[in-house]
């Protein structure tokens, strides 16, 4: 049987850490603090709002929150964000896309600083994890998979890795930050000729395909480590991800679970990316 790599246990750590890393800068006198702009009442917004406010409020960031109708105009959005800008006080700014209109979620990230783009929002952080070099922080899903395995010790240097999908939000940052770690890494999409093969040769797959059950026994071998991104409803209703997890659990040697793997631990990535932001200020 695989062993279950559960997100909890590496939220939990990561939390510990970053609440002795807070009061150390709350008695600087700098407040770690977290700027969530929300345009409209998506459910799936407001659920991971109310999750990464319970962790900030556990490590000891503050929030504050910027709250506007799907209806606003874009004048509103883009002086927010310049508000965000200017506030010293604020060291990271989550906001929740897809904004209703794309010609203004286009501008707002632009707007940005990329100092304070705690999510990979902006073209100045995606340039960070593409050359390692510059402002900004990796997309917080993709940094919680690779806390996640280091959290497991699941080495990562010259291994075989294939990445399912190649996304600006998962796909093609966690394959830079994986090739960072010196693994040898394929990205497979929808045009990939005899996915299943590909994936079977490797030793690391992470699934970001937004599909449900799409990785199935075909694409699994003995020793692999899988880690599931996707969130998904499946047919019965419920909550799954891109994985077969019963079907695969048997022959591979580790398996994240959907819920409870990758996303129990993106919000405590948010949170060590405002810390770390409001580290900076220190120096």
């Amino acid at each position: 049987m695989a062993q279950i790599l559960k997100g909890a246990p590496v939220a939990a750590a990561l939390s510990d850490d970053l609440i002795k890393r807070a009061e150390k800068l709350r008695a600087s006198g700098v407040v770690p603090t977290l700027a969530i702009l929300r345009v409209g009442e998506r459910p799936d917004d407001i659920s991971y709002e109310t999750g990464a406010i319970k962790r900030c409020e556990k490590i000891g960031i503050q929030v504050k929150r910027f709250l506007f109708p799907a209806s606003c105009d874009r004048e509103t959005l883009l002086n927010a964000i310049s508000e965000i800008n200017a506030d010293d006080s604020i060291h990271g700014c989550l906001m929740f896309r897809p904004l209703p209109n794309k010609e203004d979620e286009a501008a707002a990230c632009a707007m940005l600083s990329p100092e304070k783009d705690v999510d990979c929002m902006t073209s100045g952080s995606l340039s960070s994890v593409f050359t390692g070099k510059g402002a900004g922080y990796p997309p917080c899903t993709a940094q919680a998979c690779i806390e996640l395995l280091d959290y497991y010790g699941i080495e990562l240097s010259g291994k075989r890795a294939v990445v399912i999908g190649r996304s600006l939000v998962i796909g093609k940052p966690v394959s830079m930050m994986l090739q960072a770690r010196n693994a040898t890494v394929t990205m497979c999409h929808t045009k990939t000729v005899d996915m299943p093969a590909v994936c079977r040769d490797s030793e690391l797959v992470i699934a970001a395909a937004g599909k449900a059950g799409v990785v199935d026994v075909r694409f699994a071998s003995p020793g692999q480590v899988i880690v599931d991104v996707g969130i998904n409803i499946g047919e019965d209703g419920k909550l799954c991800g891109d994985v077969k997890f019963d079907d695969i659990e048997a022959i591979v040697s580790g398996i994240t679970p959907v819920p409870a793997g990758v996303g129990a631990v993106t919000t405590a990535v948010l949170a060590k990316h405002i810390v770390e932001a409001a580290e900076k200020t220190l120096t």
